[in-house]
Parts: structure tokens; sequence; C-alpha cells
């Protein structure tokens, strides 16, 4: 479903804000949202995330990879493509197991000249050579992850992982509410890394009743089971439960 229009220049903070707290997400040059997601063949439910970030502190874990990876230069700057960073997703994507858009544009702009989105990148780069990038839209009071993509050969320092957290520490700095990272998908663990910056600061959106919840996977079970009652033919094969 598309919330944006043609006729917008700019996509305003306070509308992102919005349409983030309802469970929409930035597609290319549009706002989408969704319940379910075809994965090899079955149908999945999502379930769309976010981070209070007045709740959030970092465990063992985060404290780790912020040691491990603090050698490594940050900048954060407004968005504009480059064939750097084409050049880095490209050996980025040859790497990967899953399905992913082939290019940076085809991810964010499809094409299009114009952004609508207030969007900005986390540069990170060892030396001069770049090694990750993480893309992020800035809203008046949520930032919502976009896309993270790194060197293959940095593989050991998680830099996706890193990037979700310097994306929250970036928010935190700013003073906002809320970072969205976009949706986990039940029973498909190939999305749980979404939990990864801090599980008890990670809320879950119950779709059906418009709320936030802490996020437990008891929650996300119990409305999985609500999404498919209502959604979907009781006779509907291939459907994972």
């Amino acid at each position: 479903m598309s919330a944006s229009s043609p006729e917008l220049p700019i996509i305003r903070g306070e509308a992102l804000d919005f349409y983030l707290s309802q469970g929409y997400y930035r597609m290319q040059q549009d706002l989408f949202t969704c319940q379910f997601v075809p994965f090899d063949g079955r149908l999945y439910s999502a379930h769309w995330l976010r981070l209070n970030l007045a709740r959030v502190q970092w465990g063992p874990e985060q404290r780790r990879l912020l040691r491990l990876n603090s050698r490594f230069s940050t900048t954060v700057r407004p968005f504009r493509l480059t064939p750097e960073y084409e050049a880095l997703y490209f050996r980025y994507r040859a790497a990967i197991t899953f399905d992913a858009a082939p290019t940076v544009d085809a991810v964010l702009l499809g094409g299009a000249a114009h952004n609508v989105f207030n969007t900005f990148s986390i540069e990170l780069r060892d030396g001069g050579r770049l090694i990750a990038a993480g893309i992020f839209d800035l809203g008046q009071r949520s930032l919502a992850g976009i896309l993270n993509f790194y060197d293959p050969a940095y593989r050991k320092h998680s830099l996706g992982k890193y990037l979700m957290l310097l994306k929250t520490d970036h928010a935190r700095r700013l003073e906002l509410d809320y970072y969205y990272p976009g949706y986990l998908v039940y029973d498909y663990p190939k999305f749980d890394y979404k939990l990864y910056p801090s599980l008890a600061a990670t809320e879950v959106f119950d779709s059906i009743g418009g709320q936030w919840q802490s996020f437990s996977w008891e929650a996300v079970a119990a409305h999985s089971s609500e999404l498919l009652a209502d959604w979907l033919p009781e006779d509907l094969s291939g459907v994972a439960e």
C-alpha cells in the first residue's frame, strides 16, 4: 500500500514518524506495509519492530563488538549515491546467501532522480578504504534503518550488527524516541538479527490491534496465529504457523 505522493518534494519528519508508528516502512520512494511475506514457496507472518531508545542498554556482547570495531573511522553524512557505494554493495551482494536488490539505487531510488526521504549514511573506513555503509531515514522523532552493506573481507567484525549499534547511538545522541529496524518473520530466523541491539528495549507492532508492545516470542506467536486466522483461508496450504 503506497502512502507517498509524487507531488510531495519530501516526506516531512512528523509524517514519517506517523507512518513508521503505524507499521509502514520505506520501499524505494514509497511507504508500504505488509502482514505476510513469501519465502521458499511458503507464506510467513511479518512483525514490525522498533527500539524504545530510552530503554536501550548495551550488554556484554554489544560492548565487545563496539570495542572490536573502535579502530574504524565513522562518518555520518547526508546520503549521496556514489560509485564507491555501488562497488562496495556489488562485493557484498556477491557474498550473501539471500536475495537482494541488484544495486543501492534499486533499493533506495528505483531510478528516481529525487529522493523524497531525508536520508543519511554512516560510513565505516579502515584507513581510507570504505568497508561498510549504513543507510537510514530521519524523521522528527524517529530514525528508520533502511540498508546495511559491508566488505565481505571484514565478515568477522559483524559490521551489519555494528552498524545497527551505530544507528542506535546516533539516534540517542539526537535525543530521538525510536529506531525502526524493519520487520522480523515468525519461524524464519534469518531476520532475528534485528533483535541484536537491545532485546529489552525492542517493541513489536500488533497490526490488528494497532498497538506496540514489549517484544516477546510469545507475543509474536500469538499475533501470527491471529493474523493467519483473520486474513488467510482456513484451507490455505503451505503457510508457516
